[in-house]
């Protein structure tokens, strides 16, 4: 007669995910930004708003209309999805270095989770505060313009996968920093410019050719562009070369992540 021996939750067994391990990290990275959403949600759509009012107060009336459509209905997918990744980005980042400034990453780092386990945990906490901002934004627009998405799920896909893009980025550069002005530089040096320079406030046809060349090289440009293409149906490259090198960016970037967690680079002593 055999016997089969309890596996206790969160245990792990060869070849098996540790999915109450993943769950239970998952739910602590929502449960994070929820639990101060006037910060994390409430906050974003209030700055989203400023950007769109200011912009078209100030450029509007004499910008004219940018690739065939008007230069406020222009700049909102920009805007949202500049909002949706400097929140992602947010999210994982702050989470580890928080950790590490008061002492308590090793209460992640002990339970039985696998490095892609964990890479996925924060992932998971990044992109559902990118789509909860995404979709306050998209509400926004809707009361105050009526503007509606001309195709929603190619906008989803680019808003989860700039949400997910970021949010390994995010990693990356929280377990990189081991203080919060080490932070702060990584965000003012590095995200900011990739979000501000990428075609959020302007069509790149009108860059120089040097630049042109330099935003190309960007993979936020084409993350603004491809949201923008959902939102309103034009972008200045092809939806589908901005899905590549989304889909790549993220994996490249989510793999470096998984590296860094596997060979503890900053995190063991």
């Amino acid at each position: 007669m055999t016997t089969s021996r309890r596996i206790a939750p969160g245990t792990r067994r060869f070849g098996r995910v540790n999915w109450l391990g993943l769950a239970t990290l998952c739910r602590r990275e929502i449960q994070r930004f929820l639990a101060v959403w006037t910060q994390t949600l409430l906050a974003p759509l209030v700055t989203a708003g400023l950007f769109l009012v200011i912009f078209t107060i100030a450029i509007g009336p004499t910008r004219g209309e940018v690739l065939g459509v008007p230069f406020t209905e222009f700049i909102a997918p920009g805007i949202l999805m500049m909002t949706v990744i400097q929140n992602a980005f947010a999210n994982s980042s702050s989470s580890i270095v928080i950790s590490k400034v008061q002492g308590n990453i090793v209460d992640t780092l002990m339970p039985p989770l696998a490095p892609f386990e964990l890479v996925i945990g924060y992932l998971a906490g990044g992109v559902a505060r990118g789509m909860v901002v995404a979709l306050a934004i998209l509400a926004g627009l809707f009361v105050a313009t009526g503007q509606v998405p001309a195709h929603p799920l190619l906008l989803a896909v680019f808003v989860v996968l700039g949400a997910a893009f970021l949010s390994a980025v995010g990693v990356v550069a929280g377990l990189f920093a081991n203080k919060f002005d080490q932070m702060a530089a990584i965000t003012n040096f590095i995200v900011t410019p990739l979000a501000f320079l990428s075609g959020t406030f302007y069509s790149v046809e009108a860059l120089p050719p040097g630049l042109y060349e330099i935003t190309h090289v960007n993979p936020v440009f084409y993350l603004i562009d491809g949201a923008r293409y959902g939102m309103i149906g034009v972008s200045d490259s092809s939806p589908m070369l901005g899905l590549a090198v989304a889909v790549g960016s993220t994996a490249l970037v989510a793999l470096m992540a998984w590296g860094l967690f596997r060979t503890g680079w900053r995190l063991k002593a």
